[in-house]
């Protein structure tokens, strides 16, 4: 039986709000500063956290482009949200399906030098691409793939990560289902669609949204690969517009910081029933 203790009810409650304010304040001051002016903004110290009213011009010039009062030239956000979004769910399915072939192949199927083969891609783990950065750089270049989708997602793709948890999970799988299945006549492939894919909804699910986040917040990567302006992510975007010109326009650098934000958030709100239950499962 647990007992009830309000005042450690009242202490953990109000680490959560406290937690949770940290979490959200930055993002409320950015979302407030979006609605003003850069010269209300440059003006005003500490920065009003009264919304303005500049919100709709903000978020055109953040999406669209244009001139602003100052002078300076906003380039638009829309591509580069666009540049992102692809190469997050091409990253992020590439991942997952490469993973599961790849834990299905060293589970069910014998072949010298199994284990081997495992702990080979589990040890690249210790390899991110920043570590062999320059090699993959060379390869990309040599293979014409800069400043194209390609260069900005296959060298991202493979995951030791996921191919170890999907391993995880195959081997919890029972053998009796494996035997049922060649009992019915069902190959490899059709086992691994009928029988390993739907009991792993929940796991890629859960993977789906680690990984779309972690395409979307590439950074360093996109920064090598790509020198043409139709080929830059919102992540570069941000830089862009705090780095490209003399005047920041600042109200304009927190709306597309606001903009780039919304997807990753729909992504987590929109899964999050299939993202806990992918962590938590017993039977994972």
């Amino acid at each position: 039986m647990v007992e009830r203790r309000p005042v450690l009810t009242f202490v953990s409650h109000l680490i959560l709000v406290l937690g949770v304010a940290i979490v959200v304040f930055p993002v409320f001051v950015a979302l407030v500063g979006s609605t003003q002016t850069a010269q209300q903004i440059t003006s005003s110290h500490p920065l009003s956290l009264v919304p303005g009213s500049n919100f709709l011009e903000s978020y055109r010039l953040a999406l669209f482009g244009g001139k602003t009062f100052s002078g300076s030239t906003i380039a638009p956000v829309a591509p580069m949200l666009w540049v992102s979004f692809v190469s997050a769910m091409t990253i992020a399915l590439g991942k997952i399906a490469i993973s599961l072939l790849s834990a299905f192949a060293i589970v069910y199927f014998r072949f010298p030098l199994r284990s081997l083969v495992f702990w080979m891609i589990f040890v690249t783990l210790m390899l991110p691409v920043e570590v062999r950065i320059g090699p993959t750089y060379q390869v990309v270049a040599d293979l014409r793939m800069l400043n194209t989708y390609a260069g900005l997602t296959v060298p991202l793709i493979a995951s030791a990560t996921a191919t170890f948890l999907f391993r995880q999970f195959f081997l919890t799988v029972p053998d009796e289902l494996v035997e049922a299945a060649r009992m019915d006549g069902a190959g490899p492939m059709r086992f691994f669609r009928d029988v390993l894919l739907p009991l792993s909804r929940t796991s890629i699910a859960a993977l789906f949204v680690i990984q779309f986040i972690y395409g979307w917040n590439q950074y360093l990567w996109p920064l090598l690969v790509t020198t043409s302006e139709d080929m830059y992510p919102v992540v570069l975007g941000i830089k862009r517009a705090i780095f490209g010109e003399v005047y920041v326009e600042w109200n304009v650098v927190m709306a597309t910081a606001i903009l780039a934000m919304i997807p990753p958030g729909l992504v987590v709100v929109l899964m999050q029933k299939q993202f806990v239950k992918g962590l938590v499962d017993t039977e994972k």
